[in-house]
């Protein structure tokens, strides 16, 4: 994909001769500054399928134990084609978005269906497995193969749009447009370069999408960006101009929404009763005490289980955060008369518990009662 050449930042430098600087320079930072990832050090499609995955909204820190564990117990496609959903979930659990795993299984098994469990290499193939986008298909593309193929995360929408002035709203169609255009134009000139071979690291198409993640995560950040450590300062539009603050030009996010759960730790004869969430909801099929949203106009007194629960006490509170939703969850440990009947679940001990895959604000829960029993 060819850059718009005729355009000039301020006068100064036209895109086209910025480009293969910008590739040179990033390139070398690169070989000199990537961080030693456990991902990094293979070149398995399989295995940097599932890093991709799990960096979706989620700190490199935290997915690092998550890779490890999940490669240890499904090293494979056909490990993960084959895996029970159950252990799916649990290897997941804590990652939230369990979207993300359901889907990454769904295109495990249609790749042990359609290929024998040969990761396809084909861009066009990766990108119609479930759960896989532009980005991750270029992602995987690139790290992986090293093809010429662009990424467009919001880390490298950071660096682009400063790097290069680029004042539009990056979620806008046209801003957008020009941003992939502008990435595909650095990864297909990195590819044009004399290949620059590194057996633990990769060759230029990898090297030059990674660098462009890289710098977003570790020096051109959100806030507080390390200019002065930044390989591609010279050529910085935001840097020169003084508009580091203002761009990537995102559009305020709205106000977040203040929502508040009320969960019941009910004990009857030293197990617990937990259920488990139906299938098209959100974080189906995962475990959880019984809960109840509260609302303006629903109270404590109209919740069955306050109905038929006895000496209920408070165990702790939750906050946390899903999207736009800010939530406080209440839970309350309580007993059950003899007489009482529940709505279906299942009762279990805190050591069957822990072998289920728990919502993250739940299984803190559980992690509350395990700690106050022993």
């Amino acid at each position: 994909m060819r850059p718009a050449t005729k355009s000039k930042i301020k006068n100064e430098m036209p895109v086209a001769e910025m480009l293969p600087m910008l590739v040179s320079q990033m390139l070398k930072w690169f070989s000199e500054n990537a961080r030693d990832l456990p991902w990094r050090r293979t070149r398995d499609p399989y295995a940097i399928w599932i890093s991709e995955i799990m960096l979706q909204q989620t700190q490199v820190k935290t997915v690092i134990p998550y890779w490890e564990r999940w490669m240890r117990e499904l090293p494979t496609v056909q490990a993960l084609s084959e895996a029970p959903p159950e252990k799916v979930l649990k290897l997941w659990e804590g990652l939230g978005y369990y979207s993300r795993a359901r889907n990454l299984q769904k295109a495990a098994q249609m790749v042990c269906e359609e290929s024998g469990g040969r990761f396809p290499i084909n861009f066009d193939e990766i990108i119609a497995l479930p759960g896989i986008g532009r980005y991750t298909a270029g992602a995987i593309s690139s790290i992986a193969f090293n093809q010429p193929t662009p990424i467009l995360d919001g880390n490298v929408i950071r660096v682009l749009t400063r790097i290069f002035g680029i004042s539009g709203n990056p979620r806008d169609q046209t801003t957008n447009e020009q941003l992939w255009k502008l990435a595909g134009a650095l990864v297909s000139m990195a590819d044009a370069k004399i290949s620059q071979k590194n057996t633990s690291l990769g060759t230029n198409c990898s090297f030059l999408n990674q660098s462009l993640m890289e710098l977003g995560a570790l020096v051109c950040t959100p806030r507080l960006p390390k200019c002065a450590e930044c390989p591609a300062n010279e050529l910085c539009v935001a840097y020169r101009d003084n508009r580091i603050e203002e761009l990537p030009a995102l559009e305020k996010r709205s106000q977040p929404t203040k929502r508040r759960f009320v969960a019941f730790v009910v004990e009857k004869k030293g197990r617990f009763l937990v259920q488990q969430r139906p299938v098209k909801v959100v974080n189906a099929n995962l475990w959880e005490f019984p809960n109840v949203e509260l609302t303006a106009d629903h109270a404590f007194s109209s919740n069955e289980f306050f109905k038929i629960a006895t000496d209920a006490t408070p165990l702790c509170t939750i906050k946390h955060s899903i999207t736009r939703y800010r939530i406080t969850l209440d839970a309350f440990q309580a007993s059950l008369g003899d007489k009482n009947k529940v709505p279906g679940g299942q009762w279990l001990l805190v050591s069957e518990l822990q072998k289920l895959a728990f919502s993250s604000a739940h299984r803190q829960i559980l992690d509350r009662l395990a700690g106050e029993i022993k």
